[in-house]
């Protein structure tokens, strides 16, 4: 009859993980209207600039551009409006504070639906890699690649 929930939708950032050390990960719920879950379940999102940012005690991902979806009419939305992330008070207080810190930031780097069906995004605290380690992680990379091979 209806859709199966949790579908096998897995959108990824790699630019966040190449661009950023990861220090700790949290998934959170996002606050959507109607057209945008139907956008999502069709793996039409773009993570590719997301970050999030406080704005009193609640958080919000901007950069986060997900596809107007076709068949909407007049309740279409704004792809690359900012939307309202849902975690518990106390991770909200803890990443408030360590966003405070100097050279941390909060990155996506995930989106996928959960087995209830609703969209969850997994948020990473991070700081920002410099030229020299993004050399490093290439490298790795490569050596791994060249042992899979054989």
């Amino acid at each position: 009859m209806g859709k199966a929930k949790g579908s096998n939708i897995e959108i990824r950032n790699k630019r966040a993980s190449f661009d950023y050390e990861f220090l700790e990960t949290y998934t959170a719920g996002v606050v959507l209207v109607g057209t945008e879950i139907k956008s999502v379940r069709q793996g039409k999102v773009s993570l590719q600039d997301a970050f999030c940012y406080f704005v009193g005690n609640e958080l919000f991902v901007k950069g986060m551009n997900i596809a107007a979806y076709f068949w909407a009419s007049w309740g279409a939305h704004e792809p690359a409006r900012d939307r309202k992330l849902l975690l518990t008070r106390r991770e909200l207080r803890h990443l408030h504070q360590a966003v405070k810190t100097k050279g941390l930031t909060i990155v996506v780097s995930k989106m996928f639906i959960s087995q209830e069906g609703y969209a969850k995004l997994v948020i990473a605290l991070a700081k920002g890699k410099k030229e020299f380690d993004k050399r490093e992680t290439i490298k790795k990379n490569d050596i791994r690649r060249e042992l899979e091979r054989e």
